[in-house]
């Protein structure tokens, strides 16, 4: 059983920090730790676009967990049918402001209570894995392969263990599945936070059914192309 109160706790955190979320992704703030680092993290990001761009044309492509857009600005480069799901309307709007006039649907949602009623050729999460509990991978994975067409393709990106990606005034991470995490104000909330080995979860996925591989750009991201 997962415990529903840690998943709402996590929902209101996103929800709380939505205006300050892309600190994370700039390295501001909190998040700054010095002009190398920023280097380093700036060109790993780049990768991982690279590596989406790739995956061009979309077709008709689902994004979950969209956020503030930060990869939603990507994904609709290459699709004319993009469905953008978050369970926090806070970043949706934020999500909005990016994307402009856009084709994308907004679907504000629960994705641990969410199931698709549509089929997609490309399906996409960013940083959403790991606030998955691992009581929920499979079903999780079930969720996606649901939503695809026959012979389409799932990508995601994801969090690398490194003390370094997370704010500087953060607990030092561990392997616990929960995690503190604080907001510019001070409030703390608990979320999910389930690091993945590379390879472990490259064997996970081929014995869920999966073919592709798990990739690393090096100290902060996975990245992964598969298909169903």
């Amino acid at each position: 059983m997962v415990d529903r109160s840690i998943l709402q706790e996590q929902v209101a955190y996103y929800r709380a920090r939505a205006a300050e979320y892309d600190e994370w992704h700039s390295r501001q703030g909190r998040y700054d730790r010095g002009d190398e680092h920023k280097f380093q993290w700036q060109a790993e990001l780049d990768a991982v676009r690279s590596a989406l761009e790739q995956e061009r044309p979309f077709g008709k492509c689902l994004e979950l967990a969209c956020g503030t857009g930060l990869w939603t600005t990507c994904l609709v480069q290459g699709t004319d049918d993009l469905t953008a799901i978050d369970a926090s309307p806070e970043t949706i709007e934020i999500n909005r402001t990016k994307i402009g006039n856009a084709p994308v649907q907004y679907v504000v949602a629960d994705l641990f209570e969410w199931w698709p009623t549509e089929k997609y050729d490309f399906v996409f999460f960013g940083f959403w894995l790991s606030h998955v509990p691992e009581q929920q991978f499979n079903r999780l994975w079930e969720m996606v392969r649901a939503a695809l067409k026959p012979g389409g393709r799932a990508f995601f990106v994801d969090g690398l263990a490194t003390q370094e990606s997370t704010a500087r005034d953060h607990a030092a991470i561990d392997d616990s599945g929960v995690m503190e995490r604080k907001l510019n104000d001070g409030q703390t909330f608990n979320i999910v936070k389930v690091f993945h080995d590379p390879a472990q979860l490259e064997r996970q996925l081929h014995d869920l059914g999966w073919s592709g591989s798990v990739e690393t750009t090096g100290s902060f991201f996975t990245t992964v192309a598969w298909c169903r």
